[in-house]
């Protein structure tokens, strides 16, 4: 067992308490983030002083081939370690001999795991910003093809008024866009450097950290070396984003589950999205959709997971800690792999705008609309209402739309009705004539559209 504290100790570890206190089994994802941390400290102590050029060059060489080694399969990480610090160090040390003991001089395990884990987390922050803006993409593309395509709008699971596809998108869109803004902040917050934090406390070595952080990307060091070791907040922060994005991404998979059922069909989802039934020859499922929906308790589970591992913790740096790395690169892993289907679904979906533009229309989605006729010809708004109930109630009584009654018919319930009651409330005229900006009509989604189109080019 290669340890880095051995010599306080006379009695050799249970290895059941070593098997439980080991980090390696999954802290070894960010052997990468290890390696080039220790890169950077190296390259700051021979700029202090503290190492001579000689034995920087001698320790960055070595590790650098410990990289290549672990990339290319010929250095395997094994549980013979008790974390990835160790690994790197004690290969090191194998390598180089005396030279690599010098590695770890004014660090601590402390300070360089929280660098290890906001050094990846840095980069799935950027990756995931990626993965969305590529979803982003897919839905202006849906949004630009689909300004004409009529759908119903709902409340309640209800048909409430006619709006476009596009407009709908546009809904997502939004939810989307905020879900990088969030993600762009944590970017932000989170851009600052603890290494030289030491266990909690700093070191008496003259450590340059302005260029530590520099080398490393960040905007400059963390100013608190208690808050360096112990913050978890970033963590926190992502979690939450990602709960927010596997919510908006849950939302969409119920809304699409929906759409693909008998009763609406108006999705076609891509055979290699769908699957079918052992039993049941006839069913396409919409499998990736349900999947998304059932994967999103799962990364709420692992923020209420670290929320409370970190509420009892007192500073500094406590072992609970530990617990942070495997709820949040499932978490991670989770929300990624969503993103990445759910936009590839998304992408190939055939949406039946047939079947849209006759559930818009035989659902009464134009009744809002005949009522402002009347209001406009100098019916009461209240009175309007009840007269446009009526009409209702007597289509249902018939099995027939609004559109498909005579103009007799009409006049029965109200005198007020004339022929252009057939214009004012066809489906194309109560979706174009909303026109404030967020609205469903054409020339508003266009406006909005060049605004998404210019964001996308942008950021």
């Amino acid at each position: 067992m290669a340890q880095l504290w051995g010599g306080r100790f006379t009695k050799e570890t249970d290895q059941l308490v070593y098997r439980f206190n080991a980090s390696i089994s999954f802290d070894q994802k960010f052997y990468r983030q290890d390696i080039e941390g220790s890169m950077a400290h190296v390259r700051m102590l021979a700029k202090q002083g503290i190492l001579t050029e000689a034995e920087r060059d001698q320790i960055l060489e070595g590790l650098e081939g410990i990289l290549a080694d672990v990339e290319s399969g010929k250095l395997p990480i094994t549980d013979q370690y008790e974390d990835i610090h160790s690994f790197v160090e004690a290969n090191l040390i194998d390598r180089i001999g005396d030279a690599g003991k010098k590695l770890h001089t004014g660090r601590s395990r402390n300070d360089q795991v929280a660098l290890d884990m906001r050094l990846y987390t840095r980069g799935e922050v950027q990756e995931m910003d990626g993965l969305l803006k590529k979803l982003l993409e897919v839905l202006l593309r849906i949004m630009e093809e689909n300004t004409e395509t009529i759908m119903p709008g709902f409340t309640h699971l209800q048909k409430a008024q006619p709006i476009t596809l596009a407009h709908h998108m546009g809904a997502y869109f939004e939810m989307f866009k905020r879900d990088r803004s969030r993600l762009h902040d944590i970017y932000d917050r989170m851009n600052y450097c603890p290494l030289g934090s030491g266990a909690l406390a700093g070191t008496t070595y003259p450590l340059d950290r302005e260029y530590t952080a520099e080398l490393l990307g960040f905007y400059g060091p963390m100013l608190n070396s208690m808050d360096g070791v112990s913050d978890r907040d970033y963590l926190i922060e992502f979690l939450s984003a990602m709960a927010t994005v596997m919510m908006h991404l849950s939302r969409f998979s119920e809304e699409i589950i929906i759409w693909n059922s008998n009763e609406y069909q108006f999705v076609e989802i891509d055979d290699a999205y769908s699957t079918g039934s052992s039993i049941m020859p006839q069913k396409k499922n919409p499998d990736i959709a349900e999947l998304v929906r059932g994967k999103t308790g799962r990364v709420y589970g692992a923020l209420t997971s670290l929320l409370t591992t970190m509420k009892g913790i007192p500073l500094a740096y406590n072992k609970d800690m530990q617990e942070d790395k495997e709820f949040v690169f499932d978490a991670i892993d989770t929300t990624k792999g969503c993103i990445a289907l759910f936009t590839g679904m998304l992408d190939t979906i055939g949406f039946r705008k047939d079947r849209m533009n006759a559930s818009a229309k035989n659902g009464f989605t134009n009744a809002t609309d005949a009522a402002d006729y009347l209001v406009n010809r100098g019916v009461p708004f209240r009175d309007a209402h009840g007269i446009v109930g009526r009409l209702v109630l007597y289509c249902i009584e018939k099995n027939i739309a609004l559109d498909d009654m005579s103009l007799e018919e009409y006049k029965s319930i109200s005198p007020v009705f004339e022929e252009d009651i057939y214009d004012a409330i066809s489906m194309e005229t109560c979706v174009n004539k909303r026109l404030t900006i967020g609205a469903p009509g054409k020339e508003a989604m266009e406006k909005v559209i060049a605004v998404s189109r210019e964001y996308l080019a942008s950021k």
